[in-house]
């Protein structure tokens, strides 16, 4: 009888497949997008918008890891398509928070359906035990992610 892989590869090892692994599929799905001249950086900081609700620019440039002068940068564009809006802030007058559209939200929508149309083909392409397995596997990762 094989092993089990808990015993076959060792925790280091497990997380430098499981990265590796997330990291490929991520981008793979990432590229899976409706024809658009929105860049990833536009689309990322969208879905954050998505997400979130509502954020002021600065939080959204610590959301994705950008300096404030770049995330100006990609809001102007998605602004310039009117995807995102800004409002005043509630209690501060120095600043504004940024939101999706509807425009932008029916983007956002339109990708995801892209995504998850081309995993879903994926997915079908396996054996009902992998999909099993693959979705023990989601359960588990969301716990890893909470923890």
């Amino acid at each position: 009888m094989e092993r089990p892989v808990a015993e076959r590869v060792g925790a280091e090892q497990l997380a430098v497949a499981l990265r590796d692994a997330i990291t490929r599929l991520n981008r793979r799905v990432r590229q899976e997008r409706p024809v658009g001249d929105l860049t990833f950086s536009q689309l990322s900081a969208l879905t954050s918008l998505q997400l979130a609700g509502a954020l002021t620019p600065r939080e959204l440039a610590d959301v994705e890891r950008v300096q404030p002068p770049t995330m100006t940068k990609i809001v102007g564009k998605l602004e310039d398509r009117g995807l995102v809006a800004r409002t005043p802030h509630p209690t501060d007058r120095r600043q504004v928070i940024l939101a999706a559209t509807e425009r932008g939200r029916a983007v956002f929508a339109q990708f995801e359906k892209a995504r998850n149309e081309w995993l879903a083909r994926q997915l079908d392409e396996l054996t009902p035990e992998d999909r099993d397995t693959l979705e023990r596997a989601a359960q588990i990762l969301q716990q890893v992610a909470r923890a």
